[in-house]
């Protein structure tokens, strides 16, 4: 006999889990008290929402779902920004708060609040745990559906009460939940009609999504392009599903996207969209589609075909299952004079500005003297365009939050992505907005000693906003004015951190050498005009 605590961190090491992020409070002390006794490395963030954006880069490093905890009442309710970021782009988290006791629930005490219920709408499925044998048949379904079929956040939420209950440890070799059984296998007579289809086409063109990754899927991408000469656009999530390199890679579609790969989706006859959601900023932007371009949408999820826009090809499966079956059915079909009119643009990355630095220039010197496997986050707002659009690290990965669009995902995700492979260089691209909101956790970083490298691209303003002010309110620029910013190197400084401010271009090129070499934790501040546009 063991606690229901105990068995929790048996459950997780059953699991294979070596990191869990979290931040602990008395309604989840009897799990930490079990935790601390186990190999299990425990990382203290500094506020639980950027607990579950550091297990969203270690999900998506690891390939595997990663692990949240939090106190009950307002703990579990900071956690919910980031599950329903994970939600948003698919990101399997397995997700542990705390609870005030069984016998309490329902009667508002201290620090009481409906967590399941509060972030129904962002999770695939929840626990609010009742019986405490219940425990390892609830971890083991939990993992099994935050990893498989379109994967995502799952919630177990546990009373004081249970967590200190007796009771007999098995966990279950094998799950069957009878209601659940994403699909997987594409339909053969599905896969005929897309090879019948492709047979027949002039200009075919890929979209990848964010999915690709989910079935780690990027091999079979580059063979179905290779194999027929198709070429490749992504959206803001699948870039580097494909190397940025790949002569068939067009680019980023979208309002922010290239101008090459929007000309092949508008010119495009047949859309194979695989593992995408369809969203307003990518395929159903302003740039569109060619009105008689027949739509094939690959997802394991069904409820997302055909739920944005009308998909003459529906098919449901896992994409790396459906590509290679794609590809095995295949025969002699090439469009070389189709590829060959569709050159992707040079980006320019100057500035129009004197005096300040082009974060454009900033990307692309980063991109070129970055490792190959480097792993970028980039946040939300103007940092984030520039460096999808600059991005090119030949196998490398880049990470944002695209679906929910949450502005400091960066450094915690970053930290996850670190722990998640201690071997890659780990940068984290951030305004000097979505820093505040962030900058918490360099304490994480400090007090764990990752080397993980931070710039921040200063405008003293919230870029993004201020672009939309310009362009749609008369230039009325209102509540965007950050000149109450900290001195960003001093407080660095302050987390015992490198680092080091540059104000104009001469000095890119020596910073970015000076931040990518150094073997600790470094902090870049680009001091950027305040007019610097996105395009």
């Amino acid at each position: 006999m063991i606690t229901a605590a105990s068995a929790i961190v048996k459950c997780l090491q059953k699991e294979a889990i070596q990191v869990v992020f979290g931040y602990p409070g008395a309604a989840i002390c009897p799990f930490y008290d079990a935790l601390s006794t186990s190999a299990i490395k425990h990382i203290l963030v500094r506020h639980e929402q950027n607990a579950g954006h550091a297990a969203s880069g270690y999900a998506r490093i690891s390939k595997k779902p990663a692990v949240c905890i939090a106190t009950s009442g307002p703990g579990a309710l900071n956690l919910i920004t980031a599950i329903a970021t994970a939600y948003m782009d698919s990101i399997p988290l397995v997700v542990i708060t705390g609870q005030v006791s069984s016998d309490m629930l329902g009667r508002d005490v201290f620090q009481e609040a409906d967590i399941t219920g509060s972030a129904e709408p962002f999770v695939k499925h929840s626990y609010l745990v009742k019986n405490a044998a219940d425990i390892p048949r609830i971890f083991k379904e939990a993992f099994h559906i935050a990893g498989t079929g379109r994967q995502g956040p799952v919630l177990i939420d546990i009373p004081m009460d249970i967590q200190k209950e007796m009771i007999e440890f098995e966990y279950p070799e094998t799950i069957d939940i009878r209601s659940y059984k994403p699909s997987v296998q594409g339909n053969s007579g599905q896969i005929k009609r897309v090879v019948s289809a492709l047979a027949k086409s002039k200009r075919p063109l890929i979209c990848a999504g964010g999915g690709v990754f989910a079935a780690n899927a990027t091999n079979e991408l580059r063979r179905l392009s290779e194999t027929a000469n198709i070429p490749i656009v992504t959206t803001m999530m699948g870039i580097s599903s494909i190397s940025p390199n790949y002569e068939l890679n067009l680019g980023m579609i979208g309002m922010h996207g290239e101008a090459s790969a929007n000309k092949a989706m508008n010119t495009a006859d047949i859309l194979l969209i695989i593992g995408a959601r369809v969203g307003d900023r990518a395929i159903m932007s302003p740039m569109g589609l060619c009105k008689s371009a027949t739509i094939v949408h690959i997802d394991i999820d069904p409820a997302e075909i055909g739920k944005n826009m009308d998909i003459d090809i529906p098919l449901v499966g896992d994409a790396k299952i459906i590509l290679s079956q794609i590809c095995e059915n295949l025969r002699n079909i090439s469009f070389e004079n189709w590829t060959a009119k569709l050159k992707s643009s040079k980006l320019s990355t100057k500035t129009n500005f004197d005096g300040v630095v082009s974060p454009k220039e900033v990307i692309s010197t980063l991109c070129a003297k970055a490792c190959d496997d480097t792993v970028i986050v980039a946040d939300v707002g103007q940092n984030q365009i520039w460096s999808a659009r600059g991005y090119n690290v030949e196998n490398g990965r880049f990470l944002t939050s695209g679906g929910m669009g949450t502005m400091g995902y960066s450094i915690p995700a970053a930290i996850g992505a670190k722990l998640a492979d201690t071997t890659k260089q780990v940068v984290a691209i951030c305004g000097d907005g979505s820093f505040q909101m962030q900058m918490m956790d360099l304490a994480t970083i400090c007090q764990n000693k990752l080397p993980i490298k931070i710039i921040v691209m200063n405008n003293s303003r919230l870029g993004m906003v201020r672009e939309v002010q310009d362009a749609k309110y008369n230039g009325n620029q209102t509540a965007v004015f950050l000149d109450g910013n900290p001195d960003f190197v001093s407080l660095a400084t302050a987390y015992s951190m490198k680092s080091k401010r540059i104000s104009d271009d001469c000095g890119i090129e020596s910073a970015i050498e000076e931040l990518l070499n150094c073997n600790e934790a470094f902090l870049l501040e680009c001091i950027v005009s305040p007019q610097e546009a996105t395009l």
